[in-house]
């Protein structure tokens, strides 16, 4: 239709414009604390969040120091679980494998943010109930109200789902400007990206 990509991109403006930047640096005081800390951070995602998890992971490794996982990186873990012990536990094995302890960390992206009660995203609410049960910290960038996340995290970004007609998109998409913006921060990065670091073309 025409006229759409420009809607689009004044939606996108409309919802950074409504972000509460207090919770994003609530985010990133918690992934200081955890550096200093020596915890590690798990990023759990399905669907486009898990390929957010595995990128995310890498440049919080790279960039800042930060030991972190994306537990769905591993293929044939992810696909055994589900496989032996059902998809609802994927996360949560891969934890209690992972011996997670009160010095880490899980950081959730998702659209809704996980809903026991209508079965979404089950998977993530038992991984944050694993990360409680041991004490770990909980973080999140979600859309719509947030859910399981948004509940019982300690340090939640909502995306606003100002156009419901496009909250998956626009989750998706702000995610990873917002993790980007957590991996860029000058209290979280101790390495320059490649670009930021190459010198000038003559």
């Amino acid at each position: 239709m025409e006229g759409f990509a420009l809607r689009y991109i004044e939606e996108s403006r409309a919802i950074l414009a409504a972000l509460d930047p207090d919770r994003i640096d609530a985010v990133v005081h918690s992934l200081a604390a955890l550096r200093e800390a020596g915890g590690r951070l798990f990023v759990l995602g399905v669907g486009g969040s898990a390929s957010h998890a595995g990128h995310a992971a890498a440049d919080f490794r790279k960039l800042c120091g930060i030991e972190a996982y994306a537990p769905t990186d591993s293929v044939s873990e992810t696909t055994a679980r589900t496989n032996d012990e059902g998809w609802e536990s994927v996360f949560a094995g891969y934890l209690a494998a992972s011996r997670i302890g009160p010095r880490d960390a899980v950081l959730v992206f998702s659209v809704g943010g996980g809903d026991r009660a209508r079965g979404i995203s089950t998977n993530l609410v038992r991984g944050i109930e694993a990360a409680r049960q041991a004490g770990a910290a909980v973080l999140g960038i979600v859309g719509r109200d947030g859910g399981e996340t948004a509940r019982r995290g300690d340090a939640v970004v909502v995306i606003p789902p100002l156009h419901p007609e496009r909250v998956t998109p626009h989750t998706e998409g702000l995610c990873a400007v917002l993790w980007h913006l957590l991996v860029s921060h000058p209290r979280l990065q101790r390495v320059p990206a490649k670009w930021e670091g190459a010198a000038p073309v003559a």
